[in-house]
């Protein structure tokens, strides 16, 4: 079973978890999320750090990662998050064509 880490902004959480869904259910994958409904005021440096750590190794773990780029929108974190999963020779899947 091919294991799959979602990278996306989270304005886009909603579409994130249709396609975590998608991905489990029509095509058998196991998917890892970012984690969702929290505000960065009520979070600590240290535990959105962790969050951010957590995010990486779930892309250490994983065959692949699926980049949520609604209208094309990729973010400074989520490109981090593309070339991190590059360097280590992770396929790269997206929702939206790049070109």
């Amino acid at each position: 079973m091919k294991v799959i880490t979602i990278c996306g902004s989270m304005r886009f959480s909603k579409d994130i978890m249709k396609i975590a869904t998608e991905l489990e259910t029509d095509k058998g994958y196991c998917v890892l999320q970012p984690v969702y409904n929290f505000d960065n005021n009520v979070l600590g440096e240290a535990e959105l750090q962790n969050i951010v750590k957590a995010h990486y190794k779930k892309i250490d773990i994983s065959d692949a990662v699926f980049v949520v780029n609604v209208g094309g929108y990729i973010g400074k974190s989520v490109t981090e998050e593309i070339e991190y999963a590059k360097s280590l020779n992770k396929e790269i899947l997206y929702l939206e064509k790049l070109f």
